[in-house]
């Protein structure tokens, strides 16, 4: 048991790890902090509000980011005990508050501001990519907006690269699943965040407007940067 949950703590960990910064802490246990975002909290008005901006970054993955590492050093406690029930139980705060982490450090690279290239359609391979396996860049965007207000509750919307079968492809993943639970195969190339609280306060109940507008503030370049490497 102690095996198994360590490894799937250093799967989460991992994933998170090239997102943001990590420190250890003084029992060796690795803790995680809030990345900075590369932009002001009102650079991508008007399709994302600085007030939504900031409370998303400063309230909900700062929130995220405190319970995950309180969840890894209870954790390594109860290992070090030897203690499997309470390991057991540990295993969906980390799941959900380091999904929370994980889609978090993601989301924020997915967003750019319209003055510096944010929104511009995807070029070079992963354009490529695109128009093979959705037919066009418009068919991909219908595509993952309609996947994204149909989910019921909380989740999120992804583009993926699916090593394995060398395609793209659009996955959703509930509450903060992070992608890597649906297969690490699947690389999250953009994702986008259909939490209430990542549009509420702008767009209320009208969830289609807020996936509307998003794709105006989209880092295609950054997307690409990835799919290159995960390709590669």
């Amino acid at each position: 048991m102690a095996l198994r949950t360590l490894a799937s703590r250093k799967t989460l960990a991992a994933a998170a790890r090239p997102l943001a910064s990590a420190v250890s802490a003084s029992r060796g246990v690795t803790t995680f902090t809030l990345p900075d975002l590369p932009y002001d909290y009102g650079a991508l008005e008007p399709a994302i509000s600085g007030e939504i901006m900031r409370l998303h970054h400063q309230k909900h993955h700062a929130t995220y980011v405190a319970n995950y590492n309180k969840a890894l050093e209870q954790l390594d406690a109860a290992i070090a005990k030897g203690d499997a029930p309470a390991v057991v139980h540990l295993q969906s705060a980390i799941k959900f508050n380091g999904g929370g982490h994980v889609n978090h450090s993601i989301f924020w690279n997915n967003l750019k501001p319209i003055s510096e290239g944010g929104g511009e359609p995807p070029h070079g391979k992963l354009g490529w990519a695109i128009d093979e396996d959705f037919g066009s860049f418009e068919a991909l965007v219908k595509k993952m907006n309609a996947e994204g207000a149909a989910l019921q509750g909380s989740g999120w919307v992804w583009l993926a690269l699916d090593k394995e079968a060398k395609k793209l492809s659009v996955e959703t993943t509930a509450n903060q699943d992070p992608l890597v639970t649906k297969g690490a195969n699947l690389v999250p190339l953009l994702g986008i965040d259909v939490w209430e609280h990542a549009y509420y306060l702008q767009y209320k109940n009208v969830k289609p407007d807020y996936l509307s507008n998003i794709w105006k503030v989209m880092n295609w370049k950054y997307a690409g940067e990835v799919y290159e490497n995960a390709a590669a």
